[in-house]
């Protein structure tokens, strides 16, 4: 809530970043038409319009809690939807946080998960922020909501062992898997990008259905569990709508449904090799399923090298980078600095969180550690690749350090409730008094034990790791403390600057009406653009601004569309031809062009690498 005062004004909120313009504009729309969602938008992006490709629940979430609350005018509508991020920032920290942590060990690791939690800086943080209105902060909410049902799944079977000969067996796990389906559902609703989280399970069960297989153990109930929860995806899939063809992961495809079908199918082929393979040793396993993967990839090649291809190229999507995607700032690499700025201190006792996690895996083989470990790696390996993701990876370093600091408090607490005195007096009490001598009537002082003094020492050694994490923990939350003050203070001016607002009020005070209806739901397949329509060009970071402010239409918006190509964006401003440059705006149907200083200044270089990914702003500068 700290930007809040900086952030308010009579004309709404002063929202932060680009995309969250563009939130209030779906969120507009919504209020007018609730529950229905703007899947196609022709306010954006002239002169072809926009498939959205994100889910409706997180403007539904708004448009709801302005209707309830009687918001009516945009300046009402902003404040309330202003306040959503932070609210669901406070319900990751008590319910969700507490409760992950609980279950992975008892309540002190909650406690400890809540507490850093409350406090954890970087992207989570700022994108929690208030007047941050986008689906970063709920994309997180709801992937810890899903993790936390998956783990009770897991602890459900492992407490109470599924057989599919004892139908009995079946249903209370069945219930477990239906919660972790509704909350894979409600993340998939947010954004598509939810399919990580399905990743995240595809690889957790190789290892499980391995670890088994090792230890001769049914693996029934972890079949059961992923069926549940990806039949529940593919349902939620039709619920959402597919507004894409072909196969990408990164949209509400077909190729989305098939890929958690394939986990299941992948689930069945693991439980039925390990029925076949119980007899042989346990090395079978591992290798049948290394060789039957491998063959899998060279016989797709060969059969459907398309389909192959996507494969890889939705891997790079997600895992990968370009010389245009390094041109966007929650695309580039993680690196060492802000990682430590972000996190400092935290970082170590995620390392160590890891080593007891791993520990404890090995001593107890609780599938929900393994799970939780698979998470981690997951998402840590996502977060380096593309910073963007540091608002998931903040949930497991939060979960991470709690771990850690359980671990060395269960270890450290036997020796710091002696040292205050609660089991020595105890120990007193209770020990017998040292045998007397008759002979001259005097009590005989005990004898030291040698092998007593030896874990005595031993004990007082197990406080030192504690104390370390105690001390880390410290500086990790006060450094956050500080962070997430600077953060706030700044962004409480860290809005759209006045004269880009001024401008376009103006702007869109004075210049000819679309002919397109700003608060209408149309389709794709039937619209067409009215004759007095047209287009805004500007570099793509201030489209959202156009279409919000101005209700005009840009044609190249945040979301990159309109940008690359002969008749895109950077195309139009890297023209040394104003002949050619006419031809664009002709062929894209643009009457106006607005510019500032920055794209002159700061931000050339990306439209000079957007022109020519190759060569970049060097034959310009």
């Amino acid at each position: 809530m700290l930007p809040e005062q900086g952030l308010v004004t009579e004309l709404g909120v002063n929202l932060l970043g680009n995309d969250p313009w563009y939130n209030l504009r779906q969120v507009e729309v919504t209020v007018a038409h609730f529950p229905d969602y703007l899947w196609f938008d022709p306010m954006t992006e002239f002169p072809t319009g926009n498939v959205i490709h994100w889910g409706p629940i997180f403007v539904q979430i708004i448009s709801l809690l302005a209707i309830v609350t009687g918001a009516a005018t945009r300046p009402e509508i902003m404040y309330v939807a202003a306040w959503v991020p932070p609210l669901m920032g406070m319900a990751m920290v008590p319910p969700l946080l507490y409760a992950v942590g609980e279950r992975i060990a008892d309540w002190k690791c909650g406690l400890f998960a809540a507490l850093f939690g409350a406090v954890v800086s970087g992207q989570y943080f700022y994108r929690s922020l208030f007047g941050f209105v986008d689906h970063h902060i709920a994309e997180t909410l709801f992937g810890t909501l899903f993790c936390l049902c998956y783990i009770l799944a897991l602890m459900e079977i492992r407490k109470n062992p599924v057989s599919f000969s004892d139908l009995d067996s079946l249903k209370r796990p069945a219930l477990f898997a239906l919660a972790a389906g509704v909350a894979f559902y409600l993340g998939l609703a947010v954004m598509p990008t939810m399919i990580l989280f399905a990743m995240i399970v595809a690889i957790f069960t190789v290892f499980q259905f391995v670890r088994d297989s090792w230890k001769k153990q049914n693996s029934d109930g972890l079949f059961l569990v992923n069926t549940g929860v990806f039949l529940c995806a593919i349902a939620g899939l039709f619920v959402i709508g597919f507004n894409s063809e072909g196969f990408s992961m990164a949209r509400y495809s077909p190729g989305q449904a098939i890929a958690y079908l394939l986990l299941i199918i992948g689930t069945a082929i693991l439980w039925s090799l390990q029925r076949v393979l119980r007899d042989r040793p346990w090395q079978y396993y591992p290798a049948v399923i290394v060789g039957a993967i491998a063959a899998a990839y060279i016989v797709l090649s060969v059969v459907a090298p398309e389909f192959s291809r996507m494969l890889l190229g939705n891997l790079f999507a997600f895992f990968g980078q370009s010389a245009t995607v390094m041109t966007i700032q929650e695309a580039r690499p993680w690196e060492a600095a802000n990682a430590w700025s972000s996190y400092g201190f935290g970082l170590i006792l995620m390392f160590g969180g890891f080593a007891a996690l791993i520990w404890d895996f090995i001593r107890k083989e609780r599938a929900e550690h393994l799970f939780v470990l698979v998470w981690s790696v997951i998402i840590l390996f996502s977060t380096m690749q593309h910073v963007r993701y540091e608002y998931y990876v903040a949930v497991n370093i939060v979960l991470l350090a709690a771990y850690f600091m359980y671990r060395t408090l269960s270890a450290a607490q036997g020796r710091l409730l002696e040292m205050t005195g609660i089991e020595g007096d105890k120990a007193t009490e209770d020990a017998p008094l040292p045998a007397e001598k008759v002979k001259k009537g005097k009590r005989q002082p005990p004898k030291k034990d040698v092998k007593e003094t030896k874990q005595g020492a031993l004990s007082s050694v197990v406080i030192i790791p504690f104390a370390v994490g105690v001390i880390f923990s410290l500086l990790f939350i006060s450094s956050s403390v500080a962070t997430d003050f600077d953060i706030g203070r700044s962004m409480a001016y860290g809005g759209m600057q006045p004269d880009w607002h001024s401008s376009l009020e103006w702007f869109g005070e004075n210049s000819p009406d679309t002919g397109v209806d700003y608060y209408g739901i149309y389709d794709k397949e039937t619209f067409t653009y009215p004759p007095e329509s047209y287009g805004v060009m500007s570099w793509w970071d201030y489209g959202h601004y156009i279409t919000f402010v101005s209700k005009r239409i840009p044609n190249a918006n945040p979301f990159q569309h309109g940008v690359a190509g002969p008749n895109g964006a950077a195309a139009f401003f890297l023209q040394e031809n104003e002949a050619d440059a006419d031809t664009i705006m002709d062929n894209v149907g643009t009457r106006y062009i607005i510019t500032d200083i920055e794209m002159d200044t700061g931000k050339f270089w990306a439209m000079a690498t957007w022109y020519d990914p190759d060569v970049g702003g060097v034959p310009h500068i």
